[in-house]
């Protein structure tokens, strides 16, 4: 979980992959938010929910793919990572 200065945000890591990508990069998935006071707000698919159900999701940077592979095993999408990082979010090295 990341947080900025005036939410608590959900976000998740899945690799997108799909035959014949040549670059196959971990996107990150911001997947609601919890305002100071409010409970949390969904903002589209969860990560598992595309899993399961086979729906897309959308990454930060635009990519909207169903998630299917373990987002460990692939490097993490530059354009996400700049996308994070312009909204003060920390990632984990």
């Amino acid at each position: 979980m990341a947080a900025n200065a005036e939410h608590d945000l959900l976000i998740e890591s899945v690799a997108t992959t799909e035959d014949g990508d040549h670059e196959r990069f971990t996107h990150i998935v911001l997947e609601g938010y919890t305002p100071k006071d409010g409970d949390f707000v969904a903002l589209g698919n969860s990560v598992v929910e595309g899993m399961i159900n086979a729906t897309p999701v959308t990454a930060l940077c635009g990519k909207v793919w169903v998630p299917s592979r373990d987002p460990q095993k692939y490097p993490l999408c530059p354009t996400c990572r700049e996308v994070a990082i312009s909204l003060g979010w920390s990632l984990p090295s």
